[in-house]
């Protein structure tokens, strides 16, 4: 590596190069691979369709209706994970049942189930998000 006038280094890559954590700006190179856990990745098959492959080091929200599509499942997925960190419990609960009405999840009928995959993704237990606060604006 040699550096030019400018401080700049000059830096000549050949082969494929793989970096994982921060990149740099990189131009004029055609086979840069850049490994990131969430890094959403672009590809266009053969009939010219874009396609995002997003890898996910997660664990799904399991009460997604089975019909629903793989990337609509982790929409819902998100918003809940989004919901259950800002919001309090009725909202939660009126949220959740917006979706069962829509027939994006299935909702279990013990209340102690749901609030354990919602303390999963995120939620608070501390003052207001008790299991018995949640259980009674649940069953509503």
């Amino acid at each position: 590596m040699e550096k030019n006038n400018s401080n700049i280094p000059d830096i000549t890559f050949s082969g494929d190069i793989t970096v994982n954590g921060p990149m740099f700006d990189i131009h004029d190179n055609e086979h840069v691979y850049i490994g990131r856990p969430d890094k959403r990745v672009t590809k266009i098959n053969d009939s010219g369709v874009k396609k995002e492959n997003v890898e996910r080091n997660e664990e799904r929200f399991h009460f997604v209706h089975p019909e629903i599509e793989d990337e609509e499942a982790w929409r819902i997925h998100q918003s809940i994970k989004r919901l259950v960190a800002y919001q309090k419990i009725p909202e939660i609960c009126a949220y959740l049942k917006e979706l069962k009405q829509k027939g994006k999840v299935l909702l279990p009928s013990v209340a102690a189930v749901m609030y354990n995959e919602l303390v999963r993704l995120g939620m608070p237990t501390g003052d207001g998000y008790s299991e018995k606060h949640f259980s009674n604006s649940y069953t509503k």
